[in-house]
């Protein structure tokens, strides 16, 4: 077998600058490998909170789209009846559109009342959860002699509370999800009221607990965090594999030290 008659090639040094580039280019590639992956999973769950200012009087309805699929999904039902000698007022928390979502509730055998949460509690699984409950109820009795009262833990013995929270349970695609509302119940006089929704939210992950008042947690998207300084997008021009890897920190590193680098 005849022997080629080529020269062997001669290594060629490299200078450490150029190795250095070398170097970071492997790893913008392989930071933009994972960077497609991340592109292509499913987004991440979040809590979808909703600030409000609605006033529910003594005869008003209004009707709570939680997640904002243009569906009702629960209903505060404001109203009153009057017999002989007796008068009453009241103010319910029901399930709207689904005979399976409900309101966390007392768990009693003769009436349901709907529970006044504090911030911080957790609203999950757990909970006992009914279709239709009394938040508040005014009794005036006019027999012999006038009496007033109220029942409920929103009424709170005529005193009224602020920032309490509905605990919700609902359906989306099948699915139970919670939430809160956000309501102040305020007393007027002796025999009225007027209730305030500033607000409320949702988990977007199916089953999973969420606490009373939070707008965002572990698993919330901000929006502010996929906003990109354009001032770190700028790379120099031979750095073209490192332009698929936009953001990473490898990147920000070469561009400090190849400043810095002087010409070889």
């Amino acid at each position: 077998m005849k022997l080629s008659s080529r020269p062997g090639r001669i290594p060629v040094k490299l200078s450490e600058s150029v190795r250095r580039r070398l170097n970071m280019y492997a790893l913008a590639a392989s930071a933009a490998g994972v960077g497609m992956l991340a592109l292509a999973q499913p987004a991440a769950a979040r809590i979808v909170y909703t600030a409000a200012h609605m006033k529910i009087g003594p005869f008003d309805k209004v009707v709570l789209d939680l997640n904002h699929d243009g569906k009702g999904d629960f209903r505060f039902y404001a109203g009153g009846e009057g017999t002989t000698g007796f008068d009453w007022q009241y103010l319910f928390a029901d399930r709207y559109r689904s005979g399976m979502n409900g309101v966390l509730a007392t768990n009693t055998q003769v009436t349901k009342q709907a529970v006044a949460l504090r911030a911080g509690a957790r609203i999950g699984p757990s909970g006992f959860f009914n279709g239709f409950n009394s938040m508040a109820r005014h009794f005036t009795a006019n027999n012999h002699t006038q009496s007033t009262f109220w029942v409920g833990q929103w009424a709170n013995g005529g005193k009224g509370v602020k920032n309490r929270y509905l605990g919700l349970k609902f359906l989306i695609n099948g699915k139970f999800h919670f939430g809160w509302a956000r309501v102040t119940f305020t007393v007027i006089g002796n025999n009225s009221y007027i209730a305030t929704l500033t607000g409320y939210a949702y988990e977007t992950i199916p089953n999973k607990s969420i606490i009373a008042g939070s707008t965002k947690g572990p698993d919330a998207i901000d929006n502010t965090m996929g906003q990109t300084n354009p001032a770190a997008l700028t790379v120099p021009t031979p750095a073209t594999l490192g332009m698929l890897a936009m953001g990473s920190p490898g990147l920000s590193i070469w561009r400090r030290k190849d400043s810095a680098e002087p010409a070889q």
